[in-house]
């Protein structure tokens, strides 16, 4: 999840591609009624049920882009059974869910709770990885926007939770040395150092400080970085989702496939 431009469809194609690396199978469920084209395999595509334009070009409807979005998830919610059966078969795999970006779909709006809750009834196993653009956030006040939009999404959501920043690959080295100070973030400190030219009323400060502290209050948004031109930030990623899901301690052990043609090996080890 995360804004529109946070790196979704790159992170999900990304980890598709790690998961061939580590001999883990990965499937994604594109659930965007708005996207266009995908670099990675789709298993499961909502625009098969609904699209954006579907909604846009109803007459009786005249949604514009984003009007037309939140109908196509909130008809989704309607027709979850669609999506189990296209699920139904799947079995001890990962599975990435590839969310549209529209913000308000995880803050205020019940539908991403409502598959949140749909899928945990199938059983499984759910973490919501949250994307932030490292661009955003090397700005205090936008860092704060970010923060206050992942807090609200894991407030709502209430499932495991993995904040992500985003296309460190794509920083300047200046703004590469400011990263550490928004990875383990003083919000008091941050916003001071920003907001504490006389220009800015006191009501302003205030406001300001009462907002870090109730971040500081809730203490739950950190944020881990991740490198997609770096193998080992990927996989320090996944590791962080994995412990979360509680991925692969419910598998059973699984012969690797050179056995069937060497019957002397021998493989105890847990795939992926």
């Amino acid at each position: 999840m995360g804004p529109a431009g946070s790196g979704k469809s790159t992170y999900c194609s990304n980890m598709v591609k790690h998961g061939e690396s580590i001999r883990r199978i990965v499937h994604v469920v594109n659930l965007d009624p708005a996207a266009e084209h995908f670099d990675y395999p789709v298993l499961v595509d909502v625009r098969e049920l609904i699209q954006v334009d579907d909604a846009m070009e109803d007459e009786s409807l005249r949604f514009g882009p984003n009007g037309g979005l939140v109908f196509c998830m909130e008809y989704l919610s309607q027709n979850f059974d669609w999506l189990h059966e296209q699920l139904d078969d799947i079995e001890d795999d990962y599975i990435l869910f590839d969310c549209p970006g529209q913000i308000e779909l995880y803050t205020h709006i019940p539908v991403m709770k409502q598959l949140v809750e749909a899928l945990q009834k199938w059983n499984f196993n759910v973490c919501s990885v949250y994307l932030i653009d490292s661009q955003f956030l090397i700005e205090a006040s936008k860092f704060v926007s970010g923060v206050l939009t992942a807090l609200s999404t894991m407030v709502n959501l209430e499932t495991a939770h993995v904040n992500v920043m985003t296309k460190l690959d794509l920083l300047s080295k200046k703004d590469k040395k400011q990263l550490d100070r928004y990875l383990e973030p003083t919000m008091q400190g941050l916003l001071y150092d920003e907001f504490e030219d006389d220009k800015f009323s006191k009501k302003f400060k205030k406001l300001n400080a009462a907002i870090a502290a109730m971040i500081d209050d809730y203490s739950l948004v950190r944020f881990l970085p991740l490198d997609q031109s770096d193998e080992d930030s990927i996989n320090y990623v996944l590791l962080q989702i994995d412990t979360c899901l509680q991925f692969g301690e419910d598998m059973e052990p699984r012969e690797m496939r050179e056995q069937e043609e060497d019957p002397d090996q021998v493989d105890s080890g847990f795939d992926g």
